[in-house]
């Protein structure tokens, strides 16, 4: 635990997940209700964290899968508060894995910071009978203490990876995270970071009236973008009924939509004549693969943008971001 400086604070911002799960019987590792045990109990349970300069403080108490904009706006302002403070080393995030990617994302979008964010989560409930959750735990906190490190970063079995590649690949192994292509940043091994991948040019932020996290904060909510998947047999009448509800006179149009596709983003025929029917309409179109690996690579004579690696989830949350009126 050298990482965190004697006279440095690291923040630990709690918002559920997996990691504060709860299950009746400590050998069953799906069977559990998320969300349940606090912030504060998490990193009591970590004998090495205890007699650090840890603060910790709870932002929600959610299974992630159920992760929306208004725990998110939270969020980035508790982070952004926390991060402005001088005697802030980092800040670790507790969360569940389900959407950790988008978090992890949407964090790095919006707030750009010049300090570590480290999100980490669990595969395994706290009860359980070999928990995951107290290593990663305090992986992260040795993370978020490591000089030079800027932005937002998630620690998981040992691994540290970028948010920009970062994506759950399975759904039950505690290593359920990978970086695809890009690999991980680096890994934690016994209390110490080993880094495969340079550290990035710390960033400025962004002021005035392009302030994006001002403009989260005036949000009440992110302008609506649907994501579909291009597959055999598929069809346009997604898109249709999208386009549908948007010449109603209730609630709030659809004003993205990204798309799955497969391969180097190719589109079923009947789907890609809904998608030109969409565009035509003013709707915005983004194509993203559904191939674990790899990006859209576009060439001359695409009818709709690639999503620029971004996988499709991260897609679809920077499509809206981007929807945003005065979004920089």
């Amino acid at each position: 635990m050298a990482n965190l400086k004697a006279r440095s604070v690291c923040v630990v911002l709690g918002t559920g997940g997996t990691i504060a799960g709860r299950s009746v019987d400590a050998a069953d590792n799906v069977g559990y209700v998320a969300g349940e045990v606090g912030v504060g109990d998490l990193v009591k349970a970590v004998p090495p964290l205890q007699g650090l300069a840890l603060e910790c403080e709870q932002v929600a108490q959610i299974d992630s899968k159920d992760m929306g904009f208004a725990v998110w706006k939270r969020l980035a302002e508790r982070v952004a508060h926390h991060l402005a403070r001088e005697e802030v080393q980092g800040v670790v995030v507790t969360h569940g894995t389900d959407t950790l990617e988008e978090t992890a994302w949407f964090l790095q979008t919006v707030l750009a910071p010049d300090k570590p964010v480290v999100l980490t989560s669990a595969m395994r409930p706290a009860t359980a009978l070999v928990p995951d959750g107290p290593q990663n735990l305090l992986d992260a906190v040795v993370v978020a203490g490591c000089d030079g490190l800027t932005g937002v970063v998630a620690v998981s079995a040992g691994w540290v990876h970028r948010a920009e590649h970062v994506c759950k690949v399975h759904s039950y192994r505690i290593d359920a995270f990978d970086s695809g292509d890009a690999g991980p940043m680096g890994c934690v091994e016994e209390g110490v970071v080993r880094w495969f991948q340079p550290f990035e040019a710390p960033s400025t932020g962004l002021s005035g009236p392009t302030d994006r996290l001002a403009r989260i904060s005036a949000a009440t909510a992110l302008p609506s973008v649907v994501l579909v998947t291009s597959h055999s047999d598929a069809d346009g009448r997604v898109v249709l009924g999208v386009l549908a509800l948007n010449s109603g006179q209730h609630g709030a149009k659809t004003q993205g939509i990204v798309v799955a596709c497969t391969g180097n983003g190719t589109l079923h025929a009947e789907l890609a004549a809904a998608l030109d029917q969409a565009q035509a309409s003013g709707v915005r179109v983004v194509r993203a693969t559904r191939c674990a690996r790899g990006r859209v690579i576009s060439h001359v004579g695409d009818k709709f943008e690639s999503s620029a690696g971004l996988s499709p989830v991260k897609a679809r949350l920077a499509l809206s971001l981007a929807l945003l009126p005065d979004w920089a």
